[in-house]
């Protein structure tokens, strides 16, 4: 797994609302939006893509090119379980400076 970095409390609500939805399973960002309409208020176009590039810096969302058309990117989330490995690792990377 590449460098992952901790998430800011506004991305980390988003990412466990699609992991919840999609796991695993791949999916775009028409996908993402739909399922974050459903916060108590909705995110719109722009903050879902600023989002997913949020995520995507963060080293929690892989990110490939649709083969079919080469302008729609296909998501696909980092394991949630992994996270809490590194929460700790971090901590504890904090701690020792």
């Amino acid at each position: 797994m590449p460098d992952v970095q901790l998430l800011p409390k506004w991305v980390m609500v988003r990412y466990l609302m699609l992991w919840k939805e999609f796991e695993d399973r791949k999916f775009d960002s028409a996908d993402a939006w739909e399922v974050l309409r459903k916060l108590p208020k909705p995110d719109n176009r722009k903050t879902v893509a600023l989002f997913l590039s949020e995520l995507r810096k963060a080293g929690w969302l892989q990110v490939e090119f649709d083969p079919d058309d080469t302008r729609r990117r296909i998501y696909k989330l980092r394991p949630y379980e992994n996270m809490f490995d590194i929460v700790i690792n971090e901590k504890m990377r904090g701690k020792r400076q």
